[in-house]
């Protein structure tokens, strides 16, 4: 059996991953400060930042393939704790690179649309990187270097992802269902858009990736969509109350993070591969079926 190596199994794409993944793989998922046990996974818990557990952890697993999705994804973490970032974001994913150039595996990453500063979308895989917050810098920097130390990494730049809780990870859906079931205000941005996919589907993308792509791939959904346009879309596919949905910009809003108005990805590589997200719609309906 075909052993696959995940990082990240605790966080909420990763625990979607290993869903899938666990079909057709030996599926080894690493964890650090959220133990989770995931049934029909080999949890194993390692601190990614500590080059020689890293080396340990590849030559006991010895995997077939390697897909990177731990991280501190939070933009406004980053930006307030841009040191303790660096070393997972930046420094293990360089590291995961050269073990996986070691071992001649296949490794895929998780990047994001965040790479760029949101003025010239929809952006393609050729599209000049240009970050407005740290996150976004980070994530740069991984990609030039796990190419730089491994140019078979299939780097994938992810969209805004949602999909159903799982049990140590939440997306950010569930706070705005939870807002809305209590009839309390929710404000939604009208001048953010993305391409949103579900972390299923953004989990299929990755499992393609890892065993087709060599180099950049954007993993998009097929729509780009407002916050607001997404959150009216909830209401209607979840039968929410809809009066405390309101519109505001992102300026209303401080953040820590500078935050990109428009980073839709133009993701048409992938899906000549094969990548086939559904409609947000579709999408939405299939997670009601759960919430």
């Amino acid at each position: 059996m075909k052993k696959l190596l995940i990082t990240g199994a605790s966080g909420f794409l990763g625990w979607h991953l290993c869903q899938l993944a666990k079909q057709e793989w030996e599926v080894y998922g690493t964890y650090n400060s959220h133990l989770l046990e995931i049934p029909g996974i080999k949890m194993v818990k390692v601190d990614l930042t500590d080059f020689q557990e890293l080396k340990k952890l590849f030559k006991t697993i010895n995997p077939t393939a390697v897909i990177h999705t731990a991280a501190h994804s939070q933009p406004n973490f980053c930006q307030i704790h841009p040191q303790e970032s660096h070393l997972i974001n930046v420094i293990a994913s360089c590291n995961i690179a050269g073990l996986c150039a070691d071992y001649s595996v296949p490794c895929a990453f998780t990047s994001t649309d965040q790479v760029f500063n949101g003025l010239n979308a929809p952006y393609h895989e050729a599209s000049p990187v240009c970050p407005i917050n740290i996150y976004g810098e980070q994530k740069v920097m991984a990609e030039m270097g796990m190419l730089e130390r491994y140019p078979m990494t299939a780097v994938c730049r992810m969209p805004l992802m949602f999909g159903s809780a799982t049990p140590t990870a939440q997306s950010f859906i569930q706070p705005f269902i939870k807002t809305l079931k209590e009839e309390k205000e929710l404000n939604l941005f009208i001048d953010e858009f993305r391409t949103p996919a579900s972390a299923t589907t953004a989990a299929k993308g990755l499992l393609l990736a890892v065993q087709k792509v060599n180099g950049i791939i954007h993993l998009g959904g097929k729509e780009r969509i407002s916050r607001y346009d997404f959150g009216k879309l909830l209401v209607e596919v979840l039968k929410l109350p809809s009066t405390g949905i309101k519109s505001c910009q992102q300026q209303d809003v401080k953040m820590s993070a500078p935050r990109p108005a428009d980073v839709s990805l133009d993701s048409s590589k992938a899906f000549s591969l094969g990548y086939q997200p559904l409609s947000i719609k579709e999408e939405l309906q299939i997670i009601a079926q759960y919430e």
